[in-house]
């Protein structure tokens, strides 16, 4: 095979040169008997299909059965991208919503600038805040704060894909680009826990599958079930490695009337019943380190109301872990089996805890010059989308836009339909993306008035790069 036999592809940066049957080094585009064409259908997008979901050829003369769904919407997922970007993006799309003109602007993004917000549900401590997380020992990205029952991780960005090794970068876009198309990846934390994310499964902390994430802190939960124990115990300690719930001394406690016991908590009090820090963070009751709960016990005070015979019923924030003790003679815990007038209460915590779930959120700048496929004037671009007169979805999902300068957006993987995201070795993930607005307005943009096509038109001629087009129902899926 000669050089003359290779065509160059012109669709990103990397300008690849193509053997005739061969794909490029993104696999998006190959050379078909001399000719670029895009190996990906452009996803069309509709609520309702007849018959299921069907392959229809996308530059044919007519689509098969000539059955067009009127809501049918043209993704960027398979369009091909603006590069380079001062050509008008794949295709703009005239249609009438309700009566009025609209115009969608259609395109694949390339995204040096854009990373994954995971959000992982679970008490676990998976690492110190801040601390790196790496994928095959590259640094991909690192733990952000902790929130409500959840652990949270900020992977990729600029600096990991440009800004290290080159290892670095490759790795962590195939990391993002396995995330955001809904595969699991092996994530390794400094100081911390080994951990398999999957956008929409639960996560695998150290090899355990987590089952539940906690129904709110200790002082939550004890805020929530108070009632449910009175009269069946005299003591309940929620451990939690956040806020450490004590029922007594609890404000839920004292307003139905919860006589004082005598306990004693080691920890940092808050205010009443509420306890920080009563043990390091870990793998234990409550996301503390703790195997035994009474390690967070101190001498019991009988001047307060500790007596032998006295009842304590210590639970995790999730159900998971219980355990039911009687003060002995001494005023000495001591283990007894949890009565069974008390088995409803451990299980209505357990019932209030949702299915514990990896969240992954694509996050982009659709910024710098792809901005120019839109608009000949690509600031205006960025001041309709923030004033909210262009609407931006990603692949048919809506996005959530930052305030702010420039068009930062995030959107749920799930929202998306499989498969949505690719990547080029420059390295970066490319998105679809899609502008829509009316048609007067995205004239006043400085839009690409001459590139405006209809759909019939788009079905019966197809784009730059011939291809094929896949009707996809609507929704989360």
């Amino acid at each position: 095979m000669t050089a003359q036999e290779k065509i160059r592809c012109d669709a990103c940066p990397v300008m690849c040169f193509i053997a005739p049957g061969q794909t490029g080094a993104c696999d998006r585009y190959a050379n078909d008997a001399g000719r670029i064409v895009r190996t990906d259908p452009v996803l069309m997008l509709t609520h309702a299909l007849q018959g299921g979901e069907r392959i229809i050829p996308f530059a044919a003369a007519d689509w098969q059965d000539g059955f067009v769904p009127q809501d049918t919407m043209v993704t960027g997922i398979g369009s091909g991208t603006t590069y380079p970007d001062y050509k008008p993006a794949p295709f703009i799309v005239s249609s009438q919503v309700d009566g009025a003109d609209m115009v969608t602007v259609v395109t694949e993004a390339i995204f040096s600038y854009c990373g994954v917000k995971v959000k992982i549900d679970t008490d676990r401590h998976l690492g110190p805040e801040g601390a790196v997380v790496r994928v095959d020992g590259e640094p991909v990205g690192h733990v952000t704060t902790a929130e409500y029952g959840s652990q949270m991780l900020s992977l990729g960005g600029v600096h990991h894909l440009t800004g290290g090794g080159k290892a670095e970068g490759r790795v962590t876009c195939a990391a993002m680009l396995a995330l955001c198309n809904r595969d699991p990846v092996t994530l390794t934390i400094d100081g911390g826990s080994t951990v398999t994310v999957q956008a929409g499964q639960p996560p695998i902390v150290d090899g355990t599958p987590e089952r539940r994430m906690r129904v709110g802190c200790g002082s939550a939960t004890i805020g929530m079930f108070a009632s449910q124990w009175q009269g069946l115990v005299d003591e309940v300690v929620v451990v939690d490695d956040h806020i450490t719930g004590v029922v007594s001394e609890h404000q839920a406690g004292k307003v139905i009337g919860w006589p004082a016991t005598g306990i004693r908590i080691k920890g940092h009090r808050s205010t009443p019943g509420r306890y920080f820090r009563v043990s390091e963070p870990g793998l234990g009751w409550g996301g503390t380190r703790l195997s035994d709960p009474l390690e967070i016990l101190g001498p019991w005070n009988a001047a307060k109301g500790a007596r032998p015979g006295l009842r304590l019923l210590m639970v995790s924030t999730t159900g998971e872990e219980y355990g039911y003790y009687v003060l002995d003679q001494s005023l000495t815990p001591q283990k007894h089996p949890l009565p069974p007038e008390l088995e409803p209460s451990v299980k209505l915590i357990d019932e209030n805890c949702e299915p514990s779930l990896c969240t992954v959120l694509f996050m982009g700048g659709a910024g710098g010059s792809l901005r120019a496929g839109v608009t000949k004037n690509p600031v205006r671009l960025t001041r309709s989308v923030q004033g909210k007169e262009t609407r931006l979805t990603c692949g048919g999902a809506e996005c959530y836009v930052w305030p702010g300068g420039g068009i930062t957006f995030m959107v749920d993987v799930l929202d998306l339909p499989p498969g949505s995201f690719g990547y080029v070795p420059t390295p970066a993930l490319v998105a679809p993306l899609e502008f829509t607005l009316p048609r007067n307005a995205y004239l006043r943009l400085g839009g690409h008035d001459e590139a405006i096509r209809s759909l019939p038109d788009i079905l019966q001629n197809g784009g730059e790069y011939p291809t094929a087009a896949k009707l996809h129902p609507r929704g989360r899926g």
